[in-house]
């Protein structure tokens, strides 16, 4: 058999344009007499042709090849009996073709399908099923879905176990499941296409009355009832199934099975529409039909799967925000109503200019508690007062008022913002609210507002007080190496992530959302800005930022100026972000900057967490931690942060300190906490150089003394070989 003529024009040298019209058979006899013939290929060959059987293969009009037999066997020509062979195999491959191509179309419509309707595995199967009803001709067919459930629930088994019913004794599926059809769908193609999904359908109904659908459910076979009158095994109608007057005849069931080899459904065919009974490749195509539907249920069950881990998560998130968020009591004790007040009355009645008025008699002024220098210290003050503290922060930048922030909301979110940190060692609310006042403190003090617009200021403050919301006083690594459920959800800056997602989540929470007052273009650039500021608080990306800002420094460094140097930064978002980064490593860096008597005890409290996380490494994770992490190298603090400050601190407020010389104040500090940490660090290595040196001393004159006893005893073993 030939597919492609030319090539068969060329091995048997003849014309085959002649023989491919619809089922002409052709025998030639005496091919070489034939004017067609070509003996090119006999004198390449030496092979003779006698005699040729040709025959097209044909797809209604279509040609698909040419089959040819040459030389007879045993004769001298080929005989009708051996054109009616041909006639055969061109039938048969005809058939076969149609066959392949409704399989072909029917897995690939399928396919289109599945993947479109996620939602449910009916929605997904009616989906594919109607699609591909072209391809089925049948002039029915009905899909059972079967319950999934496996146990009952206990309340459901209690008349069971107390005798008041009988227990299920019906037939059941491979894997244990009582049989019930809780949805059957039918498609109606005799006439007019008809689609009906019944609910819970009753055991008489049409297709499942037989018993067929259940007998497939619980055996799992393929079912194909030639001759339905015939059958007594099963209880077919054999009048007419409904008003229409359709009777069946023959039936083919399949099974719908999943990829645990679960059989979630059964699909039933009636009436072939040729009249004929189903045949194997009948049952071949729509076996690998539900074979596929079988197994896109995965995509439906995965669906489901991701959509309740989205439901958990969302309610998680509302009980974090009911716990964490700021009750009308907490709320009160800063928003105190006195009876001389025009407020005295229910918050929603007050207006907002005396809500704002009332909020500012009860918070701190910005002078009374050093919040506008770098020297502020966190340790005096109470923290509900650091709350109040935070809110003034939001006053003074002016963005109350004009982004019409409500008072209450406010203090809503400063409170929840406190409830949100953990009561942790050192990454606590106190940590929090400094590098939130730091920030301020450089917008104001530093004179780095004039870079950035009233939004710019009042999302990067907002960010820096929520940039280590949830730590859980635990590094990144520890993250990594202890595979925690945050090393698993995000790749990089783990923790910065995760305390990203929870300041977004305060966005999301109206009663708690000091932005809801934006437009939707503000919103979005106050949620960029705080990816901006949190992710940058990531160390690990500090060292790639940092000759970014120098590169910025030494632009600006020459700029006689102020407006230059204002419009360079001002007009370039891409500066403004690499400095707000930098800014915001200053923040969450500067207790390293503090008055010594701050610093030497905030620098305890970052070492005393560290430490924590040393002795999980060693108990949890069973490994030996880091110098910094190991408490038994705590003598060793005074040195590792002068490491510190010279590997990593120094370069961040030097360059602020050449940027803008109102910032100074930060590197003095620095510089001056590390005169005291060198102090303490050559006092350590002055007792570890005195130790070493007694060590070495006490090594020499034992030396000596073994040197000698040696002599000694040598002098008493002549004595006592004398004696």
């Amino acid at each position: 058999m030939c597919l492609i003529p030319n090539r068969a024009m060329m091995m048997t040298g003849c014309d085959l344009s002649a023989i491919t019209k619809p089922w002409e058979v052709q025998s030639k006899v005496g091919a070489t007499l034939n004017p067609r013939f070509s003996d090119f290929v006999d004198k390449q060959t030496g092979y003779t042709t006698k005699n040729i059987l040709a025959a097209p293969l044909m797809n209604g009009k279509d040609p698909l090849g040419v089959v040819m037999a040459i030389n007879k066997v045993g004769g001298n020509e080929f005989s009708k009996a051996d054109e009616d062979v041909i006639i055969a195999l061109q039938h048969y491959t005809s058939y076969m073709y149609n066959v392949e191509s409704r399989r072909s179309q029917v897995l690939q419509w399928t396919a289109s399908k599945v993947f479109e309707e996620l939602t449910d595995i009916e929605r997904q199967f009616h989906k594919a099923l109607y699609t591909v009803r072209t391809y089925l001709l049948c002039e029915r067919y009905s899909v059972g879905l079967l319950d999934m459930t496996k146990e009952k629930e206990f309340y459901d088994e209690w008349p069971v176990k107390l005798g008041d019913v009988e227990p299920y004794k019906g037939p059941k599926t491979p894997d244990g499941r009582e049989i019930n059809f809780y949805k059957i769908i039918d498609y109606l193609l005799e006439s007019k296409e008809e689609i009906k999904v019944i609910p819970t359908p009753p055991v008489d109904h049409w297709a499942l009355v037989s018993g067929l659908p259940t007998y497939v459910a619980e055996n799992g076979f393929i079912c194909n009832m030639m001759n339905v009158a015939a059958d007594d095994y099963f209880t077919f109608q054999k009048e007419a199934v409904d008003e229409s007057g359709f009777v069946i005849k023959n039936v083919l069931s399949l099974p719908i099975v999943n990829k645990k080899e679960e059989i979630v459904g059964v699909a039933t065919f009636f009436n072939r529409k040729d009249g004929k009974p189903f045949d194997e490749q009948d049952e071949q195509i729509t076996e690998a039909l539900t074979q596929f539907l079988g197994w896109s249920v995965l995509n439906c069950d995965t669906y489901d799967k991701l959509n309740r881990t989205e439901w958990r998560r969302e309610i998680a998130a509302e009980m974090v925000i009911y716990q964490t968020k700021a009750t009308p009591a907490e709320v009160q004790q800063i928003l105190v109503r006195h009876h001389t007040s025009s407020c005295f009355k229910e918050t929603a009645d007050c207006d907002q200019r005396e809500m704002y008025k009332l909020l500012r008699a009860n918070i701190p002024e910005a002078k009374d508690v050093d919040l506008l220098l770098f020297s502020f210290s966190d340790l005096p003050v109470s923290e509900l007062d650091l709350i109040k503290c935070g809110i003034r922060c939001f006053f003074e930048l002016g963005v109350v008022e004009k982004f019409k922030v409500p008072a209450e909301v406010l203090t809503k979110w400063m409170y929840t913002v406190r409830k949100g940190y953990r009561d942790i060692t050192y990454h606590n609310w106190r940590h929090g609210f400094n590098v939130g006042q730091t920030m301020f403190c450089l917008l104001q003090t530093g004179r780095l507002r004039k870079y950035y617009s009233d939004l710019d200021a009042f999302a990067m403050v907002a960010a820096a007080f929520c940039h280590d919301i949830d730590h859980r006083g635990t590094n990144n690594l520890y993250q990594t190496k202890s595979t925690s459920p945050l090393a698993k959800l995000h790749g990089s800056s783990i923790l910065e992530r995760h305390h990203l997602d929870y300041s977004k989540t305060l966005m999301a929470e109206e009663s708690v959302n000091i932005f809801q007052s934006l437009q939707k273009r503000q919103f979005e650039t106050v949620q960029h800005l705080h990816d901006v500021c949190i992710i940058a608080t990531d160390l690990a990306l500090y060292f790639k930022k940092r000759t970014m800002f120098q590169k910025i420094v030494d632009a600006t460094e020459p700029m006689a100026d102020e407006k230059e140097a204002i419009a360079y930064v001002s007009n370039n978002p891409i500066r403004k972000e690499i400095i707000m980064a930098m800014m915001m490593t200053g923040c969450d860096l500067s207790a390293i900057t503090k008055p010594w008597e701050v610093q030497s005890k905030v620098a305890l409290m970052v070492a005393a967490e560290f430490w924590e996380q040393g002795d999980l490494e060693r108990t949890v994770l069973d490994q030996q931690p880091i110098p910094m992490m190991d408490r038994n190298k705590s003598d060793e603090l005074p040195k590792m942060q002068c490491g510190f400050i010279d590997f990593v601190c120094s370069f961040v407020y030097k360059e602020f300190s050449r940027f803008h010389k109102e910032i100074t104040p930060m590197f003095d500090g620095l510089n001056n906490n590390r005169v005291h940490w060198k102090e303490l660090a050559d006092i350590y290595q002055a007792k570890v150089d005195a130790i070493e040196n007694e060590r070495k001393r006490l090594e020499e004159e034992q030396a000596k003394k073994a040197t000698g006893e040696d002599g000694g005893e040598g002098g008493k073993s002549k004595t006592c070989t004398i004696f």
